[in-house]
């Protein structure tokens, strides 16, 4: 029992906020009030001034704006904007008004900010007990200089990523929160509501799932042609690339370096500028309608509608990505092929196994095996690619002038033109949060459930 209990206390207590709240002394349980305070009773002054600096700059922000940005984010603001004659300039002016947006932009910083100083508190907390605990122990306490020391060596993580998570919560968290609150506004243009908006929580959701009104059938509509352009646009890269790396990698096929060569030097023209072109030349009098009528094949005051007729529209847009997107994938295939042990096909040759068999049994699983992520990302990247159905069709042919949508339209391009056209912020809010929902839970259980997870390092 004695051996028990004195290995048990070989191991230190954990420094936690709730180990420096109920075993902290008095000068831990002051910092809880006084950030900085343990450190600065335990030698640490210049650590515990800019605790204290770090409360007293947040305090002082709370009561100069903190305070008011939290108490307007429940109304967005009330006071109109007033437009009047100015004799003296004789030009129309405008009063001084509320303006949601920066209300809720101000509301959302200031919780995020209120978020981070919690998260410095609970750093305090444990900074402070820790302190307590090496000074009762008679162990050493660092001074500033040596905690700065210590983050070129075991506190090393903190110095490299303190500043990626900066950039990453004020380029990302932030506007993806704010962008999330704006799907439970009325911001939008619809009733003018661009100056002075209020919260109308489910409200946009609701008419967004609404089948029998035009915005909601238009959300089914480009929903559904989204998944079947996502899914085509990934698996006919897929294919259509795996047979061309299989057709170059077979022992028979000869320069295969120059084979490689051509694909791949189509990655080499930036990719806007080869749909451009190519949405030039399939125009009604671009260069492919005029050489099929000198070539007769069609009628002199005819035209191929590739980008007038819905049906022509989408399957166009889906053969031009393949165009493009089959040397991405003859790359990322190659690299497979060429890492699966000649072992296994030998192997197999012994046992009798024919080319079909070992297709089947032996590279397409390894292949999957391998490329089921990026499958995955692949159509992620799909259902959101904003540059092939932008440039090449623009969403059209728009063929309900009720909608605000065209037949080739995805939700990402609808969501631009929803935010940048028609200025329906609260409708362009929901539509990407609706996407992120659908990718993520279609990536997660796809994932899940594939051998590349369940399966790692079976091959």
């Amino acid at each position: 029992m004695g051996i028990l209990k004195k290995r048990v206390n070989e191991f230190p207590t954990p420094y936690t906020c709730m180990n420096a709240i109920k075993k902290g002394g008095i000068e831990t349980k002051l910092s809880m009030v006084l950030m900085g305070f343990g450190n600065i009773v335990h030698g640490q002054m210049m650590k515990g001034l800019l605790y204290l600096a770090l409360e007293v700059v947040y305090i002082v922000f709370m009561i100069l704006t903190g305070v008011h940005c939290l108490a307007m984010l429940p109304s967005l603001g009330s006071v109109e904007q007033q437009e009047y004659w100015d004799e003296a300039t004789q030009v129309y002016m405008y009063t001084k008004g509320d303006q949601s947006v920066l209300i809720l932009l101000y509301g959302v910083a200031t919780v995020l900010i209120t978020v981070l100083m919690v998260l410095a508190w609970r750093g305090t907390l444990r900074s402070a007990y820790k302190a307590e605990c090496l000074a009762k122990e008679g162990r050493h306490v660092n001074n500033f200089v040596e905690d700065l020391k210590t983050l070129l060596h075991e506190n090393l993580q903190k110095l490299l990523m303190t500043p990626p998570m900066v950039f990453i919560f004020l380029f990302t968290i932030l506007p993806l929160i704010f962008m999330i609150c704006m799907a439970f506004t009325n911001y939008s243009k619809i009733d003018d509501h661009l100056m002075l908006f209020d919260w109308v929580g489910l409200d946009n959701f609701a008419a967004l799932f609404d089948s029998s009104s035009i915005l909601g059938s238009t959300f089914w509509s480009v929903l559904a042609w989204t998944l079947v352009w996502a899914f085509f646009a990934t698996f006919s890269n897929y294919i259509f690339g795996m047979i061309v790396s299989l057709l170059i990698n077979r022992k028979g096929t000869r320069a295969k370096g120059f084979w490689r060569f051509c694909f791949v030097l189509s990655c080499a023209v930036p990719m806007f500028v080869s749909l451009l072109i190519m949405r030039t030349m399939l125009q009604p009098e671009g260069a492919v309608n005029v050489l099929l009528r000198n070539l007769g094949l069609i009628a002199q005051d005819a035209s191929l509608p590739f980008f007038t007729d819905p049906t022509w529209a989408r399957v166009t847009v889906i053969v031009i990505n393949v165009w493009v997107g089959v040397p991405y994938t003859l790359l990322q295939l190659t690299g497979v092929l060429q890492n699966i042990p000649e072992d296994l096909y030998e192997a197999a040759k012994v046992d009798g196994a024919n080319a079909v068999q070992i297709f089947f049994k032996i590279t397409l699983p390894y292949m999957l095996y391998v490329t089921t992520p990026y499958l995955i990302t692949t159509f992620t990247g799909n259902v959101n690619n904003f540059n092939v159905i932008y440039l090449l069709s623009g969403g059209d042919p728009v063929t309900d002038l009720g909608s605000t949508a065209g037949k080739t339209d995805l939700l990402v391009t609808w969501l631009y033109k929803l935010t940048i056209d028609k200025q329906y912020y609260n409708i362009g809010a929901v539509i990407g949060i609706m996407t992120f929902i659908i990718l993520a839970i279609a990536a997660l259980v796809t994932y899940h459930n594939s051998k590349s997870y369940k399966e790692e390092g079976g091959f």
